[in-house]
């Protein structure tokens, strides 16, 4: 529900951290939280927001640690399991989008996704996409967007589902290296869970896999879905082969881009 209130525990619970860093991210006013009283809340719709945007903004050791911990979380999803084959099919992919602005590609999108009979209402869906970009950008360094709506509300999908777009000409989206994107995930899913843990592994899959180029390299929308779907087998397949520590592949993760890169002091993932 958009309005939904939780306690600091039950925040714990959806972010997977311990009461203890949310209390330190409420002292340090590093997440949104009212006081109610002596009470401290948090409104669903803001912790929601703010868990999308930190997975964006993600080093890949953190994506490693994020995507362990919230495939635990997702329902009836084993670690080993890929996700995007029940989730993107041909018809969600548009790999010739003519939009040359920010807002004809939510509207290009959420034409591809109302196409395939899953959206409940496509204003509706424009609207929070809207939203959610106005909110902050969802491009980031490597000129790919991982749009979604405000709210992940079971009331707006029919079931969970991807659609990927690549448009002709590059388009300013905000990403925070100033570069244009011309790779847009549009992420349409009906339960939050499911929703955080689909955008860590796209991330993932855009850091650690060759999958941005072959994307671009592609001809039609048959190679895409392939590139898409090799390129999650691959992570799935070092994520289960992967040792305890903080590394990907048996190897040091590689350094993020400038503009998001973070402090390398200990720290919960979500700080």
């Amino acid at each position: 529900m958009p309005y939904r209130t939780l306690n600091t525990d039950e925040v714990a619970q959806y972010l997977n951290l311990p009461r203890a860093d949310i209390e330190r991210l409420c002292k340090d006013r590093d997440i949104p939280f009212e006081m109610r009283g002596s009470h401290v809340v948090f409104r669903q719709r803001d912790i929601e927001a703010w868990a999308s945007q930190r997975i964006l903004s993600f080093t890949t050791s953190r994506l490693v640690e994020y995507h362990r911990k919230s495939a635990q979380q997702t329902r009836a999803l084993p670690r080993r399991d890929t996700l995007l084959p029940g989730m993107i099919r041909l018809d969600c992919i548009a790999p010739a989008m003519t939009a040359k602005t920010k807002a004809s590609v939510l509207r290009d999108l959420a034409a591809v996704a109302d196409r395939t009979g899953l959206v409940c209402d496509r204003t509706e869906l424009v609207a929070s996409l809207q939203a959610r970009e106005k909110l902050c950008p969802t491009a980031v360094p490597g000129g790919v967007a991982f749009l979604h709506p405000r709210q992940q509300q079971p009331y707006l999908f029919q079931s969970s589902f991807l659609v990927l777009g690549r448009t002709i000409q590059p388009i300013h989206f905000g990403s925070p290296d100033g570069q244009p994107t011309d790779l847009f995930f549009l992420v349409c899913c009906q339960d939050d869970k499911l929703h955080l843990h689909t955008l860590a592994r796209l991330c993932l899959m855009s850091q650690k896999t060759d999958l941005l180029a072959e994307l671009r390299a592609g001809t039609d929308a048959s190679t895409l879905h392939e590139r898409l779907l090799g390129a999650e087998q691959t992570v799935v397949e070092t994520l289960a082969a992967r040792p305890a520590s903080g590394r990907l592949d048996g190897q040091h993760v590689t350094a993020p881009p400038p503009a998001i890169e973070r402090s390398s002091r200990s720290v919960p993932p979500f700080d």
